[in-house]
């Protein structure tokens, strides 16, 4: 994971301007809702990439949370269509980040960015990671 430019320029509404910030994701949490008996409950697969998911900051809005704290940010996500930019309300993206004093940098400690996708998407990425898994073994 990897962090370019200022996070903290991104405001509650999408700006083309914030092109020139960009996040580099090395991993990406797929989840969905199967029904478990009685009840539906999250399940969830975390994919490592192999290269790097890019995601600039004119894709970004930030949520507003009181509840978070210092450091911490939530934003919605959106897919660029063509010129015209759709908010996706199936990605998240949460990061964290901290200011170390002494050597004058933001230093982003955690990202989370997850997509909800189908129960067939999930199974399909599921096979799909196995199988690479099973690959990989092999060698």
């Amino acid at each position: 994971m990897r962090l370019t430019g200022n996070i903290q320029d991104i405001k509650t509404k999408r700006d083309s301007n914030n092109s020139g910030i960009a996040l580099q994701l090395d991993k990406v949490e797929y989840i969905t809702h199967k029904k478990d008996g009685k009840y539906y409950q999250p399940f969830d697969l975390v994919v490592e990439l192999d290269t790097p998911l890019v995601i600039t900051g004119d894709c970004l809005a930030r949520i507003p949370n009181k509840q978070l704290e210092e450091g911490e940010y939530e934003f919605e996500v959106y897919d660029k269509v063509g010129e015209e930019y759709v908010l996706n309300p199936n990605k998240e993206l949460a990061l964290t980040i901290t200011y170390d004093y002494d050597t004058d940098l933001t230093i982003l400690t955690e990202v989370y960015y997850t997509v909800t996708v189908t129960n067939e998407e999930y199974k399909d990425l599921k096979a799909e990671v196995n199988k690479a898994k099973k690959g990989k073994g092999k060698k």
